[in-house]
Order: C-alpha cells, then structure tokens, then sequence
C-alpha cells in the first residue's frame, strides 16, 4: 500500500477503492460499482445521526468520507499505510469536514474507546488465520453493547481455508489468508458476536478485476516509467490470476454483519433496501 499512490490513481476508480465493487448492473462503469458499493455496505451498518463509526483498514478515506456525507456520521478511519494516511486527511480537510472524519495511523489492537458502528473493507485478509480470534474479540470490546459492525472481506468457498497463492504471497501480500465462512463462524462465536446478515458475491470481484486490468494495461508505458517492466509484468499478472481465482476457483467476497444484541437492528432486511436507496440519491447530490 506504500507503493505510492500514482500507481493506484492509474487503475482504480476516481475514489480510491481498492476492494470488490458491487455490479447490479454488469455493464456498469467501475466508479458506478464501487459508489454502489458503498451504499450496500452503509445501509448494513443501520445508521443515525451522530453516531461514531470506526473504520478498520481505512485506505484512502473514501468510505469514511462518504458515511459522513450520506448520514452525518463521524468517522474514525484507521490506517497502517503512510501513503494512505496522507491522502486521506488531505480529502477530509479539502471537504471541510475534518471535524468529523479524522484519520489515524494506527494499529486496531491498541485502539481504545466504543463506537456505534465498524465497518472493515479489505483489511480482513491481512489478519491472519493465528489471529482470528483476536479480531473478534477486539471489535466486540470496540462495540457498544447495540453496535453494528460489517465486515467485508475476501474469502473462500468451502470448509476450510488452504495455504495461499505462493505468488501473491510473495510479491504482492505478503502473510494474507483468505478465511473460510467456517473459519470467519468459529472465531466470531467465541467472541460471541452474532452474525445476524450474511451475503455471499460471488462474480463481483471478476468484474472488479478486470477493469482494474483494463485500466493497468492502457497505461502500461506510465507504469513501466515509475517502476520497470518487470514491476509491470509482475502487476499484470497478478490482476490476471485474481480474476481466474474468482471467475472459476474458489474465490468470493463475504459480507457478514455482526451484532451484540439482538435487538440491535430490525428484523427484517428492508431497512436495508430503503437505506440503500437513500444513501444512492444522497451521494449523487452535490
């Protein structure tokens, strides 16, 4: 993620997202995905007014910004990454809306206090299976007792979780693990999260994928200028192999809601679709 941004500015949409979009439509344009994303994952989080947010695995901010802006939320997003962290506070301050939407660089583990909400977007992926439980625990202590969390993530079909993509684990991630439901299941319940929303995508990430590779390619000359040629072969492979992992192995991305209470959110699933719609009009507003 320290790579530099100009690199990801390249390939991904105008926002930033570096995480599965979501297609209702497969013929809609990436920054209509990953906008549509947004919206999906915000109207799981069952969100008012005032409420504290805290965003794990943070990027670039846009998530955070875009909570903020669709229900008046204040957000914590929380980074690793330099690079990141830079570009995300640059956002907040040139929205005016610093006051809100502050960044840290910090790791989850030593965060402290409660917040209304967490939501975590591709950041799952680099726990590790040996820290599952951990995870679980820590955003269960971060909850309030009627928290909210959502935690979108890749994963894999199955039972169990194997050893990663030599590759990938090498040059790209280095230590990631892609969980199983199972996995994701026993390590929440010791924490005694309940998952009371799931939701499989199962082709998003393909589509995803291949516009990432799309966009890489177009601007192979630039790439290869900022890195070399191999840094590029190396890229492009990389984007390729993820999307034959989700076009016909076992890739897929889950969505699991997590709650404390039962009675934290209603029950049933159209507060979600109502909210979905809401945040998709508020966000197309300037």
């Amino acid at each position: 993620y320290d790579l530099g941004n100009d690199l990801y500015r390249l390939f991904l949409d105008d926002d930033l997202q570096y995480s599965c979009a979501y297609y209702t439509d497969p013929g809609n344009s990436l920054e209509q995905a990953q906008a549509d994303k947004k919206a999906h994952i915000a109207a799981k989080l069952a969100l008012a007014p005032g409420q504290r947010v805290l965003d794990i695995g943070c990027g670039w901010g846009g998530t955070a910004l875009y909570l903020h802006k669709v229900a008046r939320v204040d957000v914590l997003g929380i980074t690793l990454s330099e690079e990141q962290l830079a570009v995300a506070r640059e956002l907040a301050e040139a929205a005016g809306v610093s006051g809100h939407v502050k960044f840290e660089l910090i790791d989850y583990r030593a965060l402290q206090g409660e917040f209304d909400r967490i939501v975590s977007i591709g950041m799952f992926e680099h726990v590790g299976a040996a820290h599952y439980d951990e995870f679980f625990a820590k955003c269960r202590d971060l909850m309030k007792p009627d928290g909210v969390m959502l935690l979108h993530t890749i994963g894999r079909l199955g039972g169990t979780s194997g050893a990663p993509d030599p590759f990938t684990d090498k040059y790209i991630f280095p230590g990631y693990h892609l969980p199983s439901l199972s996995q994701m299941s026993a390590a929440s319940q010791k924490a005694r999260l309940i998952a009371s929303d799931y939701e499989m995508l199962r082709l998003h990430y393909a589509f995803t994928l291949r516009e990432w590779l799309r966009r890489t390619i177009a601007n192979r000359d630039k790439i290869v200028a900022m890195y070399d040629d191999r840094f590029f072969r190396m890229w492009e492979f990389y984007l390729a192999g993820g999307i034959v992992m989700f076009e016909s192995g076992s890739g897929c991305n889950y969505q699991i809601q997590y709650i404390r209470d039962r009675h934290a959110v209603p029950i049933t699933r159209d507060y979600m679709a109502k909210a979905e719609a809401k945040y998709r009009k508020a966000a197309a507003q300037d």
